[in-house]
C-alpha cells in the first residue's frame, strides 16, 4: 500500500459494506480492480493532474471503464473525483480485498517448499493451519531450491520453519550454547 492509503480507507469500507448489504462481493471485487488498472494507466495518471473539471475526468474514467462498472461504481468514480481521489484507487481496490478476507475469515498462507507439494500434502496442511488460525486458509504455495527439503510455512506473524536448513540451524545454536 502507498501512502494513498488514509485516504483510501473511507472509499474502501463504504463500498465493502454496501457490497455486503447488496451481497455483490464479488461483482465489486472485479469493479475496483478493474478501476484501479485503470487508473494506473500512464495517460490516465497524466490526466489526474491536468486541467480537467471533476465532471469531466469521471465521465472520461467511467467511459474507459465502460460496462465493467455498474450504476454503483460508476457513482464511487463521480465522488472520488469529485473530492480528487482517484490516483486512491489501486489503494481502495487493495483494502477492500482485505476487508472481504477478513469477513470471509480466510487466512492467506504462504507455504515455501524445496520441492512442489502434493495435492494430499497441501490438504494436510490446510488442515492443519485451519485448525491452529480457526480460520479458512488459501495456501500460495512456492518453491524454493534454497531449501535442502522441509517447508517454510508463514502467516502474517506466524512461522513455521520445517525445513532441513531451520533444523539445522537450530541444533547448530543449541550446539553452541
Amino acid at each position: 500500500m502507498s501512502d494513498l492509503t488514509t485516504v483510501a480507507r473511507p472509499y474502501a469500507e463504504a463500498a465493502f459494506e454496501f457490497a455486503v448489504e447488496k451481497a455483490a462481493l464479488d461483482k465489486w471485487s472485479e469493479m475496483l480492480d478493474f478501476a484501479a488498472q485503470v487508473a494506473q494507466d500512464d495517460q490516465i495518471q497524466a490526466l489526474f493532474t491536468s486541467q480537467l473539471s471533476a465532471e469531466a475526468l469521471a465521465e472520461l474514467f467511467v467511459t474507459v471503464c465502460g460496462e465493467q462498472l455498474d450504476e454503483h461504481g460508476q457513482n464511487l468514480i463521480r465522488m472520488m473525483a469529485e473530492n480528487e481521489r482517484l490516483k486512491a484507487l489501486p489503494d481502495v481496490a487493495g483494502l477492500f480485498h482485505i476487508l472481504v478476507a477478513e469477513h470471509n475469515a480466510i487466512a492467506e498462507v504462504e507455504v515455501n517448499s524445496a520441492s512442489e507439494l502434493s495435492a494430499d500434502q497441501e490438504s494436510k496442511i490446510v488442515a492443519m493451519m485451519e485448525k491452529r488460525l480457526d480460520r479458512k486458509v488459501k495456501l500460495n504455495c512456492n518453491v524454493d531450491k534454497t531449501l535442502l527439503a522441509g517447508v517454510l510455512i508463514k502467516c502474517g506473524d506466524l512461522v513455521i520453519d520445517g525445513s532441513v536448513r531451520g533444523k539445522l540451524d537450530r541444533l547448530s545454536d543449541t550446539l553452541h550454547s
